[in-house]
């Protein structure tokens, strides 16, 4: 496995991993505000998954407006999950193996950036807010039993 393979897998794994574990919560504990980013924890994850999906299409070259919250389900979330990190992983590898990480597009703002510096901002934003919502888990009373490195995704989904 190369180190594409692992960042894309962890951050796949890793949102799954979040999404699967909050399926018990009831929609007032995922629309409980807190003191911390989007303020609850459905507005985080689907902030997560618009703004995947925004970055994907521009590197795809594809002109796309934000999107606004849809207040989905757990479990309409994860399926929506399932669609953009299948299609971000499949413009990246395209990307990779054009040669395209140092290519420009403008984004939503008209701001140039480079599919590489994208590619990461994607992974590293992720991050973030997955931690934000491990917060916000936390504060509820549930507890997820990893802080979502990428040694413990190796350890959690039995790749070593």
């Amino acid at each position: 496995m190369d180190l594409l393979d692992r960042m894309l897998g962890h951050d796949r794994w890793m949102t799954e991993y979040l999404l699967t574990r909050s399926r018990p919560l009831s929609d007032a504990q995922l629309d409980r505000e807190f003191d911390i980013g989007h303020r609850t924890l459905r507005t985080t994850v689907d902030h997560m998954l618009a703004a995947r999906e925004l970055w994907t299409s521009l590197m795809a070259g594809e002109r796309r407006s934000r999107s606004e919250p849809t207040h989905a389900s757990i479990t309409d979330l994860l399926a929506r999950h399932h669609r953009t990190a299948a299609r971000f992983e499949r413009v990246v590898r395209e990307v990779v193996a054009a040669d395209r990480l140092d290519e420009t597009f403008l984004d939503h703002d008209d701001v140039r950036q480079t599919c590489g510096a994208t590619i990461i901002q994607v992974l590293y934003h992720n991050i973030h807010h997955r931690s934000e919502a491990t917060y916000m888990r936390q504060r509820l009373g549930i507890d997820i039993p990893t802080d979502g490195f990428t040694q413990d995704w190796e350890h959690l989904a039995g790749r070593i």
